[in-house]
């Protein structure tokens, strides 16, 4: 087996770099690092952990385009999205900076017969073993979190956006973070796995697949260790019967085709009731096959290249599946001859249980529509999956969408008339086989903290 790992560019399927894969007991040799960082930073004040945050968060802007540039070269995404994503992570790290200090404060309750402090304190190093598709968001969504709580971070990413992950830990360093705080491990996933066991890691963090996530929880439990997972969706996008079709339609197409569609919390199964179905699918059709799709460093381009061949021919193999079952193709479909690892605007219809396309997560440019009879059939369709992430209420009656959105749509996250990623002051996770914890919004801050309470009795 090779220990080295190549990056390839997805639009010229040409190699970028290759890697020398870190042996066990190397990466075990930065754990061991990482964890004397962390006996003194987790001593250090909120005001010391919040000044690098906020110089890394101007590195980030000060260096979007090259950045951006990166991303573009290793996993495909559209240029200019990749400035949105390097300015979401500017703004985590400074609002993580701004109300960490508030977030983390002790607390003062009354007890009998005294007081008591409750005291959010560090727990150690922690894992973090993340995914391509937003190769920078997801390790500073996570990292910059416990940093603050006092923790220290080392990651796992994925092999194909290696360059990233390198690029991230001198970022780290250039920002003024001690060394070791944040470190880059260049290892597989066999290895990962077994450094879970590892003494000195107090928890583990995990976005990816749901078959995957569930084989690190049940490492990580051998070891009675907390992980937070993020496994992915197949979020349901609910066209009621007073919706406004044409905002509609345009905000199902930037939320199923945005990063490529690649995206976890993105627009996938669009459940239209009956009466909208037939306008509805004529102008999301249209609006699909008006895309351009080419160069991802393009200004013109809408979609650019899947992040590897294999996920290429992966998703294209879920929509002959989902055909041989019985489903439509409504546009798209096909393996485009050209260079890159391409695939078209697809959506499929005439859909139903057991096909890939209803039941699973399609991680590219490829729609789910769904036929409903009425309003609360269409909640029934949305509900009806194993993924419980995010999804989406267009509806007129904005009283009536909030009311099903909290009660009856069971995911931890809802858009309404709209479409939205990752906000740093909003909790992100999800609920059923997508995983549990929250990042964002503060919460993430005290996933991985000693919850302390300590007891003073009165003189």
């Amino acid at each position: 087996m090779s220990n080295t790992v190549k990056t390839i560019n997805p639009a010229t399927e040409q190699t970028i770099d290759t890697y020398t894969l870190l042996s066990q007991h190397e990466a075990e040799q930065v754990i061991e690092k990482s964890h004397e960082t962390y006996l003194k930073w987790r001593l250090t004040s909120f005001s010391e952990r919040a000044k690098p945050l906020n110089a890394l968060a101007t590195l980030f802007e000060e260096q979007k385009e090259a950045i951006a540039k990166l991303m573009t070269e290793e996993m495909g995404k559209v240029y200019e999205q990749g400035f949105q994503e390097v300015e979401l992570c500017a703004g985590i790290c400074r609002y993580t900076a701004e109300n960490g200090p508030q977030v983390l404060a002790d607390e003062e309750r009354e007890m009998d017969g005294g007081r008591a402090i409750i005291s959010y304190q560090p727990t150690g190093v922690l894992l973090g073993i993340q995914p391509w598709n937003f190769p920078l968001y997801q390790v500073i969504r996570y990292s910059v979190a416990n940093i603050m709580a006092g923790n220290t971070t080392v990651l796992k990413h994925a092999g194909n956006v290696f360059g990233m992950a390198e690029e991230i830990e001198a970022l780290f360093k250039q920002a003024g973070f001690p060394e070791h705080c944040f470190s880059n491990l260049l290892i597989d996933g066999k290895t990962a796995s077994s450094l879970i066991a590892h003494k000195a890691i107090s928890g583990v963090t995990f976005t990816g697949s749901d078959g995957t996530g569930k084989k690190v929880a049940e490492e990580a439990g051998k070891h009675v260790k907390k992980t937070v997972l993020e496994l992915g969706s197949n979020d349901a996008y609910l066209v009621l019967d007073d919706a406004d079709l044409e905002l509609a339609v345009k905000t199902c197409v930037t939320g199923r085709m945005i990063n490529n569609g690649e995206t976890c919390v993105s627009a996938k199964r669009f459940v239209v009731v009956e009466s909208l179905y037939d306008d509805f699918k004529a102008q999301i059709k249209e609006q699909f096959e008006a895309l351009k799709m080419g160069d991802p460093m393009a200004d013109d381009t809408d979609l650019g290249p899947m992040a590897r061949e294999d996920l290429r021919d992966g998703i294209h193999d879920q929509v002959m599946q989902s055909v041989k079952a019985g489903a439509n193709i409504v546009t798209g479909g096909e393996i485009p001859s050209q260079t890159g690892y391409y695939y078209p605007p697809t959506i499929l219809d005439n859909l139903s249980p057991g096909m890939p396309a209803y039941d699973d997560e399609l991680f590219g440019p490829v729609a789910s529509l769904i036929k409903a009879k009425d309003n609360d059939d269409a909640m029934r369709i949305a509900n009806d999956s194993r993924y419980g992430l995010g999804g989406g209420i267009f509806s007129k009656d904005e009283k009536k969408a909030i009311e099903l959105a909290k009660k009856h749509f069971d995911t931890g996250m809802i858009n309404i008339n709209g479409y939205g990623l990752a906000q740093p002051n909003l909790p992100f996770g999800g609920v059923k086989e997508s995983g549990y914890g929250r990042e964002h919004g503060g919460f993430g801050m005290r996933e991985f903290v000693n919850i302390k309470s300590i007891m003073i009795a009165n003189a």
